[in-house]
């Protein structure tokens, strides 16, 4: 059954499109291979990310031994393991992105070399698919997290994280390249751990979740429940200490995850196992995990999210704090956090269809990622601080490399959440200058988008179709447009009147309706109708919770979805001595010539102390730490 399904694949389901399962997310991403990426802010990211990000994320893995790990697994060079116990995940994390890449514009160069790296994958995995280079080299001396034995330490050796970024990696490959090469190797794995794992074998579980989204995806291009399964059976053990000894809250092994109601323990962990709960949730039809999701996401949203959508407060073990612990420069809030809150939350949206999801998306994508990634590429954040003093500055590679790979990986995907379908329903989730392709039914729909987004409010859409077809285009009200900053009372504006937001079509008003968050507009389009939306982009600022104690007194600024900063570089002096006196008009400009183009925000400030008068400069937090070295803070005291 398997190979038939491989087989029909190959012929014609790449690049996204599965096979038909019995139950899936009533709402469906439109693959990533449909969405053209035309211009503006992500084109650039993206093509950055192609050319620099890869082949610099590559290279690194070549210096730093993690890609001669499997050489020496395969017996094909001499040497102890280098690094740690987990680089294997580095190098599948970066054949994802490549393969990301690659199915948008052919690279034949980048193609042969991913055939040598796989080759070498293939050759290191052992004769029952056990993969797994830190022990393998020398299976006497593995190092000391990996274990003495297989499976014997699966709280700190990751063995089942890289299988899950294994897969992640072989799903990939197969749909840009119709090769199976690594998809076999993943498929061999993972028969191995459906031996090894489950009711009727060991009941054991990862210390760090991330194998459960792999086996989903591994299920949806093969139709095998056995991975399904699987991934259920990894989840439902947690918190269950009958026949085995508990990782404890740090690990989100405190609980069966089914009565678990608050983000707790290691961010990224947290947040993989959300985002494989409502995989399972959603491929099997299973609604036990629907609603601890939404309460675990209500916790997030309203107690434990920072204003730029980052997670995780505590730099020890990279955790969550307790209930408003948001702290600035303190901050841990890590790249490979901002990105497992991504996709989470886009999860929750296909779950649900409500905008709130990708809200919270939407704040993540512009702030607590980007900021993770020089605009050149090639120099990342671990942590995201919200204020640093003299110093902090971006890193070309760290030992522990999970946040570099996992941007490589995860920029060349976002074009896969601008868009979605549900029955005759399109949605527009980002706005971002693109053309999407659309089936419905026996007709294709084309959808181009032509916007400065973020920069500018102003959406033009235009449909394409051979002949005239009925469907509901759904557009995005995103809520800071609607007076809230998050979908919580975590954050406030000051001013919270919502911004006006403006729908035409062909030039004339047009009825509208909002449904969850998004102005729906159902009609018979015909070939080139004009949908114009326009969202007014007002400064805002805002404040936090009264029991955010890190933020009392102090007031930040937004202009659609950017969160803003203040660098000392702007000031000449520390930007914590700045106050923002609430009645100072904030004025915004667009200036091309600023770090690639930007909105700058600038107005009449103060000194604290001396009182004198100071002008003001704040810049997208995304950009920050790209000049002169200095102080830098989101938050401001309120003058």
């Amino acid at each position: 059954m398997r190979m038939l399904l491989i087989a029909l694949l190959a012929l014609g389901c790449g690049g996204g499109d599965y096979a038909v399962m019995r139950n899936d997310y009533p709402v469906k991403p439109v693959p990533f291979t449909h969405v053209d990426v035309q211009g503006g802010l992500w084109n650039k990211r993206l093509e950055v990310n192609r050319t620099v990000t890869i082949p610099l994320a590559f290279r690194h893995c070549e210096e730093t031994g993690r890609i001669d790990n499997f050489a020496k697994a395969a017996r094909q060079m001499p040497g102890p393991f280098r690094g740690l116990h987990f680089d294997d995940s580095d190098v599948y994390k970066i054949i994802e992105g490549a393969c990301y890449s690659l199915a948008i514009r052919g690279d034949e160069a980048l193609e042969q070399y991913l055939d040598q790296l796989i080759a070498k994958i293939a050759a290191a995995q052992e004769n029952d698919g056990y993969l797994y280079t830190a022990r393998t080299v020398d299976p006497d001396n593995p190092p000391e997290d990996a274990g003495p034995t297989r499976w014997s330490n699966l709280q700190y050796s990751h063995e089942l994280y890289n299988a899950g970024h294994l897969y992640e990696a072989a799903v990939a490959h197969f749909q840009a390249t119709g090769k199976r090469t690594l998809l076999d190797v993943a498929l061999k794995n993972a028969d191995l751990i459906a031996r090894t794992f489950g009711p009727h074998a060991r009941h054991d579980v990862p210390g760090h979740q991330e194998v459960e989204i792999g086996l989903a995806k591994l299920y949806q291009v093969t139709g095998e429940r056995v991975y399904l399964d699987l991934a259920k059976f990894f989840l439902d053990q947690r918190g269950h200490g009958e026949r085995r000894a508990l990782y404890g809250a740090y690990a989100q092994d405190h609980l069966p995850v089914a009565e678990q109601r608050e983000a707790v323990g290691h961010a990224v962990r947290a947040l993989y196992m959300y985002a494989g709960m409502a995989d399972v949730a959603a491929l099997l039809g299973d609604t036990s995990y629907v609603a601890p999701l939404e309460l675990l996401w209500q916790d997030v949203v309203s107690r434990k999210l920072a204003i730029t959508g980052g997670v995780g407060a505590r730099s020890h073990g990279e955790s969550f704090g307790e209930a408003y612990e948001l702290p600035n420069k303190e901050a841990y809030n890590e790249t490979c956090a901002a990105i497992a809150n991504a996709l989470w939350n886009h999860r929750m949206f296909l779950l649900h269809g409500d905008a709130k999801y990708l809200d919270v998306m939407e704040r993540v994508l512009y702030n607590g990622f980007l900021s993770g990634v020089s605009l050149a590429g090639d120099r990342f954040f671990y942590p995201n601080p919200l204020a640093a003093e003299r110093g902090y500055r971006r890193s070309p590679w760290f030992t522990c490399a999970c946040c570099p790979s996992n941007v490589t990986r995860f920029l060349p995907s976002i074009p896969g959440l601008a868009y979605a379908m549900r029955d005759r329903a399109l949605y527009v989730n980002l706005f971002l200058s693109s053309a999407v392709r659309v089936d419905m039914g026996q007709r294709t729909v084309t959808l181009e988008q032509v916007t400065d987004y973020p920069w500018d409010g102003r959406v033009l859409l235009k449909v394409k179709v051979a002949q005239p077809i009925a469907f509901a285009l759904h557009i995005r009200v995103p809520s800071w447009a609607q007076g809230r900053p998050v979908p919580s009372d975590l954050y406030r504006y000051l001013d919270d009147r919502p911004s006006p937001v403006s729908v035409e079509l062909n030039g004339q008003a047009v009825k509208w309706e909002m449904r969850q968050g998004l102005a729906v507009i159902e009609r018979t389009w015909a070939d080139g109708d004009i949908v114009f939306f326009e969202l007014g982009m007002p400064v805002r600022r805002v404040v936090a919770h009264p029991q955010v104690q890190a933020d009392v007194g102090l007031v930040a600024l937004e202009r659609g979805p950017i969160v803003y900063c203040f660098e000392e570089v702007d000031h000449g002096i520390t930007v914590f001595s700045l106050l923002l006196p609430d009645e100072t008009d904030v004025e915004s400009e667009y200036r091309p010539e600023f770090l690639g183009g930007a909105v700058v925000l600038r107005a009449r400030g103060k000194e604290s102390g001396s009182g004198r008068e100071v002008q003001l400069t704040a810049i997208p937090y995304c950009l920050w730490a790209h000049r002169d070295e200095g102080s830098m803070s989101v938050w401001l005291r309120r003058g």
